[in-house]
């Protein structure tokens, strides 16, 4: 009797994919996958894990979707994505199509390795994965104040002097002041013998500093949205990916017709009342 080859059955068919430009997106800078991955997280939530991990990019990974594919209901995996947004492993973005288009596309971006609420704000606004704090790399504002010593052998700063003056010249960047400006102003006019070249820097960096440029009109790439009801918002209102009224199960029902009805008749009573008292 011949036995069946049940390997070739056993193999699972190709995940739904969603419709193009949309679906799962894995976020930058995993840790390899182990078997302990999400041994952090309940059994529900690592099961499901798990499988949106092995899902491509792309992949559909809506509740209905994933509840034809998993032993729950769509129920438990709404609230299922909710912890798992909660553990810092998804977040559901808004972000244009492409470059040069208004049309906007939702995508979930996963991640096998747990981020905190800081560094999905960091993405989200940076657009590539912000660089991990076990690799410090010397900043810009650090750089060009090491620079001015090779400008101009009167102010040659020391390791310790450029980080502590470090955060006033990053202040003259983040005001849109770029690293040549900033040397050129610094070494400009300087008085013959400069004394304290950190002292006669730390002052022009204080008494030079440029004005704050106006706040920008112009929308970010991506938008974070709750992971529960969609809503979009700063990640600042997002902790842990949802909103307020998600996240503390705030009850925001419509009234119903009764209710409604009710309290217009309270207010109209109110309302009768106080215009009789006008007229007594």
């Amino acid at each position: 009797m011949a036995i069946a080859n049940t390997s070739a059955d056993a193999r699972p068919s190709a995940p739904p994919m969603a419709s193009p430009g949309y679906g799962k997106r894995s976020a930058p800078g995993q840790a390899p996958r182990d078997p302990h991955t999400f041994a952090h997280l309940p059994a529900r939530e690592a099961y499901i894990a798990s499988h949106i991990d092995r899902l491509p990019d792309g992949a559909a990974m809506d509740a209905k979707t994933l509840a034809k594919e998993l032993p729950y209901g769509q129920q438990a995996i709404r609230t299922a994505l909710n912890n798992l947004s909660e553990a810092g492993h998804l977040r559901r973005i808004r972000e244009p199509a492409g470059d040069d288009t208004t049309q906007w596309v939702f995508r979930t971006y996963f991640s096998r390795t747990a981020r905190s609420d800081a560094w999905w704000e960091r993405w989200l606004n940076e657009g590539d994965e912000p660089q991990p704090d076990a690799k410090p790399q010397r900043s810009p504002a650090y750089v060009a104040l090491a620079t001015l010593g090779l400008t101009d052998a009167r102010l040659a700063l020391s390791a310790k002097d450029c980080a502590d003056l470090e955060p006033l010249a990053a202040e003259w960047l983040a005001r849109g002041i770029p690293p040549a400006q900033l040397i050129a102003t610094l070494t400009a006019g300087l008085p013959s013998p400069v004394h304290s070249p950190a002292a006669i820097t730390r002052t022009r960096l204080a008494e030079k500093m440029p004005p704050e440029p106006p706040p920008s009109r112009t929308p970010g790439r991506r938008i974070m949205e709750c992971t529960s009801c969609r809503t979009p918002g700063r990640p600042e209102a997002l902790s842990g990916g949802l909103c307020r009224v998600c996240r503390e199960g705030v009850d925001v029902r419509e009234p119903s017709p009764q209710e409604q009805a009710y309290v217009r008749a309270r207010a109209d009573r109110v309302r009768a009342g106080i215009r009789r008292g006008g007229r007594g």
